[in-house]
């Protein structure tokens, strides 16, 4: 592999080299993750319409997103009939301006499982759990991330299924103390979240060193996995 074959492999930007066909004849390794959260022939067909009239390269901004990746535009080129190449560039991951979680060793599997449980009571509400098995015990105050997930669920009271998923923010960290710590994330959707319990949410996040985000009713609590 040359130098200039090394930079493409290891680049933060997803690149993928497509046949006429749409078959995949490379990718770097950024790509392969990318491809686990988009179908390729989505990729392929982003590329086709954004390219060039003629042979060449066409940079065009603008804003896609396909689970945890969001990117703020692509650049398309071709030479032949035969192969054509899409780069997306990445926006910025999750940052934190919070210090590092405190509070003790806590399974986040247990505490899910009572907030539901609690909030189902007497409620029509469907709960969907898709849940990663691999999350160890993390550092947590377990009576703040209660009330911050009760808060959550109170939001999507008039829904009618409320999916709690959790899983790997893959290739992302957070470093705390000169150690690095990799991420996961708490997702919660629903038809319809309430907007008047989104300040709350997001204090009462902030006040668990976490950060929350919201769009389009769907709520993402970013954790980093301290279990030390």
């Amino acid at each position: 592999m040359t130098f200039e074959q090394q930079w493409i492999e290891y680049d933060y930007n997803p690149f993928v080299l497509f046949s006429s066909s749409g078959k995949v004849l490379s990718l770097n390794n950024e790509a392969q993750y990318l491809l686990g959260s988009v179908d390729k022939n989505t990729v392929f067909e982003i590329a086709t319409t954004h390219a060039n009239n003629s042979f060449g390269f066409k940079t065009t901004f603008l804003e896609l997103e396909f689970g945890r990746y969001r990117f703020f535009g692509i650049t398309v080129g071709y030479e032949n009939e035969d192969e054509l190449g899409i780069r997306l560039y990445q926006q910025p991951s999750v940052s934190f301006a919070a210090p590092k979680a405190t509070g003790e060793l806590t399974n986040v599997y247990t505490l899910i499982d009572l907030c539901i449980s609690t909030n189902s009571i007497g409620s029509e509400v469907t709960f969907k759990k898709v849940l990663d098995p691999t999350i160890p015990d993390i550092r947590l105050h377990p009576d703040n991330f209660i009330k911050l997930l009760n808060k959550i669920y109170q939001g999507y009271a008039n829904s009618q299924q409320i999916q709690t998923r959790l899983f790997y923010r893959v290739g992302e960290h957070i470093r705390f103390d000169d150690k690095k710590y990799s991420l996961f994330t708490i997702e919660f959707s629903g038809d319809d979240f309430s907007k008047k319990y989104l300040s709350e949410v997001e204090m009462m996040a902030e006040n668990n060193n976490l950060y929350a985000s919201c769009k389009e009713h769907v709520i993402s609590i970013n954790i980093p996995m301290i279990t030390d």
